[in-house]
């Protein structure tokens, strides 16, 4: 798999992302094994200090844990904790934009929510 990274975000802050959207996926649960610095520096052509201080980040959030000499783990609860800070910062952050474009463009709210259906028209 080729990642593109882009230049607007540091990588070590877009490796986490990507690491916090796999957990909130689903493809990494609670107790599952990170891959190791030197796998992911290899594997995506990276500075093996740019690897470790995403995943030192993910520490600090109490998102994975390190187990001496073992590696680092996906913490219990990390998956509902993303969910939780996602959700509201989804509210504080995008809504009231979504809300005001919507507004903006003169749409229907129940027109739109009725398309997005299964079965809906667009």
């Amino acid at each position: 798999m080729t990642i593109g990274w882009n230049d607007n975000t540091p990588i070590y802050r877009q490796l986490k992302d990507r690491v916090i959207g796999m957990m909130l996926d689903g493809a990494l649960k609670a107790g599952d094994p990170l891959p190791s610095v030197r796998q992911v520096a290899a594997e995506y052509q990276l500075n093996p200090i740019t690897v470790s201080r995403a995943y030192q980040e993910l520490v600090d959030d109490n998102l994975v844990e390190k187990r001496r000499g073992i590696g680092m783990y996906v913490t219990e609860g990390a998956s509902e904790k993303l969910l939780a800070s996602e959700r509201e910062r989804f509210v504080r952050e995008e809504w009231p934009a979504m809300v005001e474009r919507i507004r903006r463009l003169g749409l229907d709210v129940e027109q739109l929510l009725r398309s997005t259906q299964p079965g809906g028209a667009a």
